[in-house]
């Protein structure tokens, strides 16, 4: 690191300058100072680390920046909140330029600067591997957070966007040099890519559903069987999903014969989409896909229904049942 730590403080107080809706104290003093909302305060957090989340030569750090604060945003969304504000601590190794991390709070700026997010503050230290952690606080009205615990039987379960692009961009990152260079060249290796480092956290869309009347919301983090089963689990009922109706990237669908993937798998448990699933009344749905449609440009598929009991069944063509194993992303059998 060619700066001292006061200097870079300094560095990054200067990219996130400029006033801020509710902050009387930022950057650079003991704590940060905010104005409390009249509503329920959310918080969240997330962690990256180097050689678990991500590898220094396949991100931009703008990228990484982006998408820390995309990753906690993504979870305040999934509340049926709005966040507010963000701390940040980050540790780095010595080899480490200062041009790199300022370029990573650009990356923060970009993401805050889209919610109305303010970042107030937080804390750097020397590391041996890259470490960041990235806290949010949201608010939302009292008593309307959405949790995972709402679903009941009968309900339709439906996701916004599509599923799997960002584990095939995971795929092609680790693909050989010959093959990601080709694959580059095509549109739907760009999209992949993109999918992967650039995701998008839905929070209109969370408040569209959370109106429409959604019981039970998260986003899709690890993958839409693993978290399907965790939020069944939380509510102590079971699911059917009609694998046919889950809505597969179109980038990874026309890449699926050159990276060796099976898309529908990637879909269901590949991860890092960041889309949201719900469960809602069926009577609702075509409502608040209408909605999303009209105001952001973004799909809503019923892919199934909760029913009583528990596990979850996969129904795919010509009415064949399975068992749906809640496969997915795991930070601790990774690697």
């Amino acid at each position: 690191m060619d700066l001292s730590e006061d200097q870079l403080i300094e560095a990054i107080a200067r990219v996130l300058s400029g006033e801020e809706p509710g902050v009387v104290v930022g950057i650079g003093d003991d704590a940060a100072v905010v104005r409390s909302g009249a509503g329920e305060a959310v918080l969240t957090t997330d962690l990256l680390v180097e050689g678990v989340h991500f590898e220094r030569g396949s991100i931009s750090a703008r990228d990484l920046g982006a998408k820390a604060i995309t990753v906690n945003v993504s979870d305040i969304a999934a509340m049926a909140a709005s966040p507010r504000y963000a701390l940040v601590s980050l540790g780095v190794p010595a080899d480490v330029e200062a041009a790199w991390v300022i370029e990573l709070y650009g990356g923060m700026r970009d993401v805050c600067a889209e919610h109305a997010l303010a970042l107030v503050g937080g804390d750097t230290n020397r590391a041996e591997l890259i470490v960041l952690s990235v806290a949010v606080v949201g608010e939302v009205a009292p008593g309307r957070a959405l949790t995972r615990s709402g679903a009941r039987a009968g309900e339709a379960i439906v996701v916004t966007g599509s599923l799997g692009a960002a584990a095939g961009g995971l795929v092609l990152s680790k693909a050989h040099p010959s093959k990601a260079a080709g694959a580059l060249s095509e549109s739907w290796g760009r999209e992949l890519i993109k999918a992967l480092a650039r995701p998008v956290a839905r929070v209109g869309e969370a408040q569209v559903l959370a109106r429409a009347g959604a019981t039970a919301m998260m986003d899709l983090s690890d993958g839409l069987a693993k978290d399907l089963s965790r939020l069944c689990l939380a509510s102590g009922v079971g699911a059917r999903i009609r694998t046919d109706d889950v809505p597969v990237a179109s980038a990874l669908a026309a890449g699926a014969g050159v990276l060796g993937v099976h898309p529908l798998g990637l879909a269901l448990s590949g991860g890092e989409d960041y889309e949201l699933l719900a469960t809602m009344p069926q009577e609702a749905v075509a409502a608040a896909r209408a909605e999303l449609r009209e105001g952001f440009g973004v799909s809503l598929s019923e892919v199934g229904e909760i029913v009583d009991g528990t596990g979850m069944i996969a129904v795919g063509p010509g009415g064949v049942e399975t068992v749906l194993e809640p496969a997915g992303w795991d930070h601790f059998e990774a690697g």
